[in-house]
């Protein structure tokens, strides 16, 4: 699919060329068994199948461009080492002039192979929906002539956080979602990280951020209680962690931060490091980290983060004041409400405490999510029931 996106410079064409070369292949496989090269070969009979279809058409520029870059792949010899063509495809379909959710479902279509009801799933769309999405992503790409291309030097690392984070909302929805969608796009994720840092290595925030997804996967199995109920990475059951997935992390977030160039998705693979450590999460480097992070992602999503790492340190009042400070711009916002019940919580202001709790409660999307903010809440129920031993 990414030779043929670049050779055509149209999705469509490339999508349509190699569904009719996996239609040959059925047939032609089935008879003579499966070619030495498969890859090659659908890639030469894919090309053949387009340069019939653009033959057929009328004159045009971009038809006879296509004619001349399909007639060479015609001619020339194949192979299946075709990174170069991956690597653009990657970085086409997470150009910052689409936006983010465009972005997202365009590599999970193209890249990743998923099926428009696949990704409409993901987004709670309706197939309609998310293929119109998708086409007009693609007219965007062909009318405003954005570069099947790898950028140049001066904005390799603008265009990597760019893809970084597509990637990394990937593993994000999926993580979310649980485990009844049919695609594992934890798994899709960490493929294209890997598939990214095996293109260009030697990457410190390709390693960072494969590092982060590796040790947030690797708690998966532990962050369901037996109730029910979500478990903070502190209160999880270590033995269900995976320690496969958790020393790679751990091993790729060490090499990375050798480099000496620290950037955010390194940062919050150490943040998850810290929740991971022995015998319990280390909050002073956490809020440390965060503090470094508040300077390359000034994000309101970072200071609620850098809030709760300062109320569970003991730094209530700061927190608190964190919290005040961001509730005009985060008011309504899900993780706020939780975060704000968890500050308020430590600081003993039992009240505000509720108040966001129930906010969090009614905006959370998960039940599992939902029971841990009620048990919380209990907590502070039986604590208001206890009898003051001052009196």
């Amino acid at each position: 699919m990414a030779a043929l996106v670049a050779r055509l410079g149209d999705f469509q064409r490339a999508e349509d060329a190699l569904q009719e070369a996996g239609i040959s292949a059925l047939l032609h496989w089935g008879r003579s068994g499966v070619p030495e090269s498969p890859r090659a070969w659908l890639l030469k009979v894919a090309g053949r199948k387009a340069l019939d279809r653009l033959r057929a058409e009328g004159r045009g520029a971009k038809r006879e461009a296509a004619l001349a870059q399909l007639t060479i792949l015609d001619t020339d010899e194949v192979t299946e080492d075709i990174p170069d063509e991956r690597l653009r495809l990657i970085f086409t379909c997470c150009h910052p002039a689409l936006e983010e959710k465009t972005r997202v479902a365009l590599t999970l279509r193209t890249v990743c192979g998923l099926t428009t009801e696949e990704i409409a799933r993901v987004f709670l769309d309706t197939a309609p929906t998310m293929g119109q999405r998708l086409s007009r992503a693609r007219s965007k790409i062909a009318m405003a002539g954005i570069p099947f291309a790898v950028p140049g030097p001066e904005d390799w690392d603008d265009r990597l956080q760019t893809v970084l984070t597509t990637i990394y909302l990937i593993f994000t929805i999926g993580y979310t979602t649980g485990p009844d969608e049919p695609r594992n796009l934890c798994a899709e994720a960490i493929f294209l990280c890997r598939l990214l840092l095996i293109l260009r290595p030697d990457q410190a925030e390709i390693e960072g951020a494969l590092a982060l997804m590796l040790l947030t996967d690797a708690r998966r199995a532990a962050r369901i209680g037996t109730d029910g109920a979500s478990v903070p990475p502190g209160e999880q059951d270590r033995a269900l962690w995976n320690r496969q997935s958790l020393d790679e992390g751990q091993a790729l977030l060490h090499t990375s931060l050798l480099r000496r160039r620290a950037g955010p998705f390194q940062i919050k693979a150490a943040i998850s490091a810290c929740q991971m450590a022995d015998p319990g999460p280390d909050w002073p480097q956490i809020l440390q980290l965060y503090t470094v992070l508040m300077t390359m992602e000034p994000t309101a999503v970072v200071r609620l983060n850098h809030a709760v790492a300062l109320a569970e340190t003991g730094l209530v009042e700061t927190a608190q004041a964190e919290i005040a400070g961001l509730r005009p711009e985060l008011d309504g916002f899900q993780p706020f409400h939780a975060a704000a019940t968890l500050v308020y919580a430590r600081a003993g202001a039992r009240d505000e405490a509720r108040r966001n709790g129930l906010a969090a409660i009614e905006g959370a999307e998960r039940e599992a999510d939902r029971l841990l903010l009620r048990k919380l809440l209990e907590g502070l129920e039986l604590a208001d029931r206890r009898p003051n031993p001052a009196i």
